[in-house]
Order: structure tokens, then sequence, then C-alpha cells
């Protein structure tokens, strides 16, 4: 319990505010991992599209970036990153693509294989999850220092 001007409050590891995860160690991983789940059951949720052969591609990529993006994405200015965090949202990515592309067959073997990321990449024609993370937060940025020094949010920034 803590105590400030006569009103306690109770102290915890972790809360939801404003549907983000807040740790009292500042960690965003708890975030991500949550954000990801989100975006696997929006993912899910629209299973059938997927798989019609009746949708072009570019219609199913658009469902992609307008519908499992921004729920995936959601407060990711304020993420820093690490290593493992960059893997596991291009995981979530590169298996939706997968899902959209489909199998190429092998011009040598005449076997059906996956899609190496280097294709995905070049069949996306966008930027990856990663790198839109990392715009993002310089846009922010941006904006925060706009504001001017009296603003408390451009102090926490500075």
């Amino acid at each position: 319990m803590c105590n400030i001007d006569k009103i306690f409050f109770e102290l915890v590891a972790k809360f939801i505010y404003l549907e983000t995860i807040l740790t009292h160690y500042n960690w965003v991983h708890e975030e991500i991992k949550s954000r990801l789940k989100s975006g696997n059951a929006c993912y899910h949720s629209v299973q059938s599209f997927w798989s019609s052969s009746l949708l072009f591609k570019n219609l199913k990529t658009k469902i992609y970036r307008t519908e499992i993006l921004p729920v995936v994405m959601c407060g990711c200015e304020t993420w820093s990153l690490t290593l493992k965090e960059d893997r596991r949202l291009r995981v979530l990515e590169n298996g939706v693509l997968r899902r959209i592309f489909g199998p190429k067959r092998d011009e040598v073997t005449g076997k059906w294989r996956r899609l190496h990321n280097e294709e995905l990449n070049d069949l996306y024609c966008s930027l990856c999850i990663v790198w839109v993370i990392k715009l993002r937060r310089i846009r922010w940025a941006g904006r925060v220092a706009g504001m001017g020094e009296r603003r408390d949010t451009c102090r926490v920034l500075l």
C-alpha cells in the first residue's frame, strides 16, 4: 500500500490502462505479447478470407493492413523494441503474408514450397511491421518535440 495525501493506493506488478499493459518495471514485452495475441485473434477471425480463391491477393493484403496491423501496432509509438520482439513481430507478419501469397512451385524440382522471407518482402511491396513502428516512433517524437518545453509530455521525452 502507498499513501499519498491520506489516500491509499495498492501497489501492483502490472495493470491495464486504456488497453495497454503497464508494469512496474516498464517492460514492453508484456504489451507486445498481448498485442500479438490480439493480432492472432484478428487473423483467425477472418480465416475464411485467407483461404478464399475469390479474393485477389491485393485485397487480402488490404485486409491485413486495415484489420490486423492496427490491432498489433496500437500504442507502438512508445515501444522500445529488442531483437527478440522484432523477430516476434516479423514472425506474425510473415505468417500472415505466407497465408496470403500461398506456396510457390519450385521451377527445378516441380514441388511446392514455402516462400522465403525475401520473396515475401518482394511480393508485399510495403514496409515491414518493424520499420512502420520505427517510423511511427520518429513521427511521434517529432510531434512531442514540437509541443514546446512547457508541456509535460515534452519534458518527459527530453
